[in-house]
């Protein structure tokens, strides 16, 4: 059995995957904090060299909320396969709500948002997408991309 379909492993893995999750989305303070300055700095650098403006905080915060949320759509798809891809972004998005939720009414230096539940469930969904792709596709092509072959000696 390949690896892609083994349902139960990949749920375990999906409840593994609330534990580090949990710790981002329920630290008492904004987990880019610590880096706030230098993410700045290497903001005013980039615009300097002809970056546009629209690449901002908001332009790295939103492409964040998506790759943090594209494994856990990912292995969501594989943990229920009978799932479509958008009944794994609508999971993606309860569980985006809940955070923002949990955040709006216990974490007050934390900033609840409608953008952040948007970009988590675009990439929990964008995420399905990528493992249905991935089991359709029947997995990685041999080394060298085309069939084995036979050789003669």
């Amino acid at each position: 059995m390949r690896l892609l379909q083994h349902q139960r492993l990949w749920q375990l893995v999906l409840a593994a995957m609330a534990i580090p999750l949990a710790f981002i989305a329920f630290w008492p303070s904004p987990v880019d904090k610590p880096v706030s300055g230098q993410l700045a700095a290497v903001l005013t650098y980039l615009h300097r060299h002809g970056t546009p403006r629209w690449f901002n905080y908001n332009s790295v915060e939103a492409s964040a909320n998506i790759v943090l949320f594209m494994p856990v759509g990912f292995v969501a798809a594989l943990a229920f396969p009978s799932k479509r891809w958008w009944q794994i972004g609508a999971f993606g998005a309860l569980v985006s709500g809940c955070i923002e939720l949990g955040q709006l009414l216990f974490l007050h230096d934390r900033f609840a948002s409608l953008s952040d539940i948007l970009t988590n469930t675009s990439g929990a969904a964008i995420g399905a997408l990528l493992a249905l792709w991935g089991s359709k596709k029947g997995g990685p092509a041999p080394f060298g991309g085309g069939p084995p072959t036979s050789a003669k000696s």
